[in-house]
């Protein structure tokens, strides 16, 4: 049976087309994808993601455990910042992407993808052996919305009283919102929430991380005091079209316990100046010849999507793993791996519905 959000019913209020989504019941659009879509990108969006996992490990070796986890030296972190990274088994191949957050050496926050947050936080306790850490699944206790658009922190300004100039881009902090009472929490102190400069629209903006509690009185609050920024509440549908423009990958669709960071076009989360799981795999992988993400603008009337094959030269080279019709650029686009000496700016064939297409290589940042 599928969960609801603490934000389910609001949801329904306003109207949204409710579909089942790794797990949870969550809307897929209220106005309409490209509305939404369009609006994220001129003004401000706010998205439901409590189905996002919150894992919390915290003890003297955190950053030690972190280390040998992800193959991201998290060590070399900041307090109160932020980073991409995966999670990687001994092949070197991705479980799945997630971001962390370094609130001090002995306390972090690991955000797993909804349809993967029980497998990874299982997976991770079985890593932890030996290491003086406490590992806690939060995922059911908070909620989160993403706030996200170029007036996203215009509206946060209005909400909160931070300046928003010392947040930069994956950074995070702990901040009163509104006149939530301090209550106290284990991960949340003195009742202020937690706001992070990331996001998956490609977009500048902030996501908020709280208990459930406090879920309605945010969304509302959020709605009332956009009004004036032209806030539009925001479905899965859109989510994947703005990232997908943006050439952010979507796990269990373009990597499927199939791919390696270096394959998905995201070797720069990787350093090599520290041990951790799959590390010789991937320094066998690295000077191998490998296939490479890449993103693709269709240069004739179609839409690549997932599983169409790609061609050059009558050959197949590749296959797409998602497409869409770009609200934005208002072509069809697509992401996905070609072998690896196909160039950006080079011209390939899709397969559409037994067609071959004309579509150019581009980097995965399909729009600027």
């Amino acid at each position: 049976m599928a969960k609801k959000t603490p934000l389910y019913d609001e949801h329904v209020n306003l109207g949204a087309k409710m579909i089942e989504f790794a797990g949870f019941l969550m809307p897929l659009e209220y106005t309409g994808i490209i509305d939404e879509h369009l609006n994220v990108r001129k003004n401000v969006g706010i998205f439901d993601v409590s189905h996002m996992g919150d894992i919390v490990i915290e003890g003297k070796d955190s950053e030690k455990f972190l280390d040998y986890l992800l193959p991201t030296k998290v060590s070399s972190m900041q307090n109160l910042e932020a980073k991409y990274s995966a999670y990687l088994n001994e092949k070197g191949i991705m479980l799945d992407d997630t971001i962390v957050y370094k609130v001090n050496s002995e306390k972090f926050l690991l955000v797993p993808n909804a349809a993967t947050a029980e497998k990874i936080y299982k997976w991770i306790l079985d890593k932890s052996s030996g290491y003086n850490i406490k590992i806690y699944d939060r995922s059911l206790l908070y909620s989160s919305i993403a706030v996200q658009g170029p007036k996203a922190i215009k509206l946060m300004e209005k909400l909160t009283k931070y300046d928003y100039s010392k947040m930069k881009s994956f950074t995070f902090d702990f901040i009163t919102f509104m006149d939530i009472e301090n209550r106290g929490d284990n991960f949340i102190p003195y009742g202020k929430i937690f706001v992070s400069r990331t996001g998956y629209t490609g977009e500048d903006g902030v996501e908020l991380i709280f208990p459930n509690e406090y879920a309605v009185e945010i969304w509302q609050s959020l709605l009332d005091y956009g009004k004036e920024f032209g806030i539009k509440p925001c479905g899965l549908g859109a989510r994947d079209t703005l990232r997908m423009e943006k050439g952010m990958l979507l796990s269990g669709t373009d990597f499927n316990m199939d791919r390696t960071p270096i394959e998905a076009s995201i070797s720069w989360i990787i350093n090599y100046d520290h041990d951790f799981i799959g590390k010789e795999a991937l320094l066998e992988i690295k000077n191998k010849d490998h296939e490479i993400f890449r993103g693709f603008k269709m240069l004739e009337p179609g839409i690549p999507r997932h599983g169409y094959n790609i061609y050059k030269n009558e050959n197949k080279i590749g296959i797409i793993t998602s497409g869409t019709m770009s609200p934005s650029l208002k072509v069809g686009i697509g992401l996905g791996y070609v072998k690896k000496d196909v160039k950006v700016g080079d011209i390939v064939l899709i397969d559409i519905r037994g067609k071959k297409m004309k579509a150019e290589v581009t980097k995965p940042k399909i729009h600027p």
